[in-house]
């Protein structure tokens, strides 16, 4: 059990290190919620970002305001309403709109001086007016017209914070009201953000909040992980009809900014302490991540992927649920092997054996138990039974002690294990008492 928990730690540690190496000088994208902002988790997120910052990762802060201009309009006795999360209100409204936007982002800036972080609230947004839409006069209501990027790059560049306010000023000077979580989207954008955070209280994309295709995996909290942006349009039809209509807009948003250039988009659960920290140097992380491209994939084993390969085989090992295997033996058969590989860290591999008699074996097939419910194995499997058919084998087979429902589901047929070819017959086991299942391809 130390061991194990030993060896447990050890990888955390490994991966963080990854992380951190991987991240060196990328840009993320905070949009701070501001439920977060009143709740009694702010100063630990806020921590959080200061040891995110000193890492080396670039961080931008957009801070909602909704509540605070709430409050002071109410206070201001100055009436509005929403219309298509829009507010609406007087020309009589923008100051204390303005006091209120600039109130949170202090809030946040002093928050991070007490971490020894220094930040500036800077007025980089241009911004246009609303208009009328529809016959409705949007008012204060502003859309952002255009980014001094250049300026946000040398306010990073310079070791600084940059924080938004949802604020943004015309040609002439005049201030708007503007939408945060767009802002935040559009800043990623527009700086080409390695990470686009939503942190949001209670955001939990799991099953039973959701209803969840098929196709998408689970974590082994129920929860999705990740999902690419075919995943995340299944996703979003199959919960077109869900009461959670916040989520599911801020799902779209994270889309859309993926399909715009941002690298990988992420609704955080805010009500959990620790949920920034876990979500960026763990690959399950702790919420939910959408991405286009270049987060899991299958490729053909190195020889510096072996220790890795190892690490993941040896629970199932020590389980008699695989073979035990050296270093020497799979460099020996390294073009049979193929890894599952996310963010730089081997979660999974499988081999693909040849003989001379035309069977194929499949073998070695490990997956890092933290990630079994994701469909990595499936993915494997189907993977190498491609590759078994372009080399014109005609049947596969594996032998299992454990794993033959699964493999039956899939097209496996059991067969005799005097069927297997010669060459693996000298290194079989009776003692193992393994069944035989084959899939037949070539007549």
């Amino acid at each position: 059990m130390q061991d194990l928990t030993r060896n447990s730690k050890a990888q955390n540690i490994r991966d963080v290190i990854r992380y951190i190496q991987r991240f060196q000088n990328a840009v993320i994208v905070i949009y701070i919620d501001d439920e977060i902002i009143d709740s009694p988790l702010f100063s630990s997120h806020m921590r959080d970002i200061s040891l995110i910052h000193q890492a080396g990762l670039k961080v931008v802060i957009v801070p909602g305001a909704r509540r605070r201009i709430d409050q002071v309009l109410t206070e201001s006795h100055i009436e509005w309403e929403f219309k298509d999360n829009t507010r609406i209100t007087s020309e009589n409204a923008i100051p204390q709109i303005k006091m209120a936007a600039f109130d949170v982002s202090n809030i946040v800036m002093t928050s991070l001086a007490a971490h020894q972080i220094t930040a500036t609230i800077g007025n980089w947004v241009r911004a246009r007016a609303k208009g009328v839409l529809e016959g409705i006069d949007y008012g204060t209501a502003g859309e952002i017209d255009k980014l001094q990027a250049n300026a946000i790059r040398n306010t990073l560049d310079n070791g600084f914070i940059p924080i938004f306010p949802c604020i943004g000023w015309s040609s002439t000077g005049k201030p708007y009201n503007i939408s945060s979580i767009t802002l935040a989207e559009e800043i990623a954008v527009e700086l080409k953000a390695d990470k686009l955070f939503f942190l949001m209280k209670d955001a939990e994309i799991k099953k039973g909040n959701f209803i969840i295709p098929e196709k998408i995996g689970l974590s082994e909290e129920s929860q999705v992980p990740a999902m690419n942006l075919e995943e995340l349009e299944l996703f979003l039809q199959a919960n077109e009809n869900s009461p959670d209509k916040k989520t599911l807009s801020l799902l779209s948003t994270a889309g859309k900014a993926c399909r715009n250039g941002v690298t990988r988009a992420h609704i955080v659960n805010g009500s959990s302490d620790g949920a920034l920290p876990c979500e960026i140097f763990s690959e399950l992380g702790s919420g939910t991540m959408i991405y286009s491209q270049n987060y899991g994939s299958i490729r053909q084993m190195t020889q510096q992927d072996i220790p890795a390969v190892l690490t993941v085989m040896r629970p199932f090992v020590e389980q008699k649920i695989l073979l035990p295997r050296t270093d020497y033996q799979l460099l020996e058969k390294i073009n049979d092997y193929i890894v599952y590989e996310i963010d730089g860290g081997i979660r999974a591999c499988a081999a693909l054996h040849i003989y001379s008699d035309n069977q194929a074996e499949i073998a070695a097939v490990a997956v890092d138990e933290t990630f079994s419910n994701l469909g990595i194995g499936p993915k494997m499997i189907e993977f190498l039974i491609k590759r078994a058919k372009s080399r014109n084998v005609k049947s596969i087979f594996i032998l299992t002690t454990r794993t033959s429902d699964w493999f039956e589901k899939i097209g496996f047929c059991p067969d005799k294990t005097d069927s297997m070819s010669e060459e693996r017959k000298a290194l079989w086991s009776p003692e193992r008492n393994s069944k035989l299942f084959r899939l037949n391809i070539c007549p």
